[in-house]
């Protein structure tokens, strides 16, 4: 198991003890995320479906898997912080052509440090390596070779990232009862990359509202056959405001117009669900909330 590390809160300063997950590989192997110690921890304010995830790389097989980025919540102020991780480390290759020296010399004389000579003799390379012509090569007078250019593309620019892993279909729950209702949205709030999404315990009771809390997050659910008005929405903001949270609203019967020009204000994500189970955005925030970039 790996060793607990010290990790300050940039909130309040207060140092808590992490231990970084550890993961199976599929070869059986345990990985875990490198943690990156001597970078900052940056807090979460909004939490993305690609900060959710980091690419971690077995060190016995090299199978390269995606797992969550380490985070920590402060146990004094309640602050959730993204632990940075090293990146993997690339496999590129030198800057200029294979077999080239750092300090050449010509026929004529020797070339300032830093450069290389043009085979053709028209004289020294820029220390970056040779220059990039109209289309997008070399320059003539240059020659390829194992360390040059690579499917059009210099080899010391390294390759475009990988795209990212597409997020899974929502399976929806019909919902029949307050109850849910309100594990209707649990689901969706997992599905968009929360975690740990706490529900009440008992009965919902079906004229009232129902809190959803995660690491991060304050969620009001509301199972009623009235729609959210204008209260219901700056009490879920306050909440969140009090928590240092992301404020997130599901609603059965929709919301006033009073209600969702307040929530675009200040910005909080409003859904409303049908009885098929399918949360859907009614305004801009919630968008972006489930947006591709989210």
């Amino acid at each position: 198991m790996a060793e607990a590390v010290p990790v300050r809160c940039p909130a309040c300063l207060r140092e808590n003890g992490y231990t970084a997950p550890v993961f199976p590989c599929a070869c059986g192997s345990p990985v875990h995320p490198p943690l990156d110690l001597s970078a900052p921890p940056v807090p979460l304010t909004h939490r993305t479906w690609s900060d959710t995830w980091v690419t971690v790389r077995c060190t016995t097989c090299g199978r390269e898997s995606e797992w969550p980025h380490p985070e920590l919540g402060c146990g004094s102020c309640g602050t959730v912080v993204l632990i940075p991780v090293h990146p993997l480390e690339g496999t590129g290759s030198p800057a200029g052509p294979a077999g080239s020296s750092a300090t050449g010399s010509s026929a004529t004389g020797s070339s300032p440090v830093g450069a290389r000579t043009d085979p053709d003799g028209a004289g020294p390379w820029p220390a970056g390596g040779p220059v990039s012509g109209p289309a997008g090569g070399p320059v003539s007078g240059t020659t390829g070779g194992a360390g040059g250019a690579a499917e059009g593309r210099p080899a010391h620019i390294p390759p475009p990232p990988a795209p990212p892993v597409p997020r899974p279909a929502f399976r929806p729950v019909t919902i029949r009862t307050a109850r849910d209702a309100v594990a209707t949205a649990a689901l969706y709030l997992r599905w968009l990359g929360f975690r740990d999404v706490r529900q009440p315990d008992g009965r919902p009771i079906p004229a009232a509202t129902v809190d959803l809390r995660a690491p991060g997050l304050v969620a009001q659910v509301d199972p009623t056959t009235a729609p959210a008005g204008l209260r219901a929405v700056e009490c879920v903001w306050l909440n969140g405001l009090t928590a240092s949270a992301t404020s997130v609203y599901f609603a059965l019967a929709g919301y006033t117009e009073d209600a969702r020009a307040r929530a675009d204000d200040l910005g909080i994500p409003l859904f409303v669900m049908d009885l098929t189970g399918m949360p859907q955005p009614v305004n801009d925030p919630a968008d972006a909330l489930v947006g591709p970039d989210a």
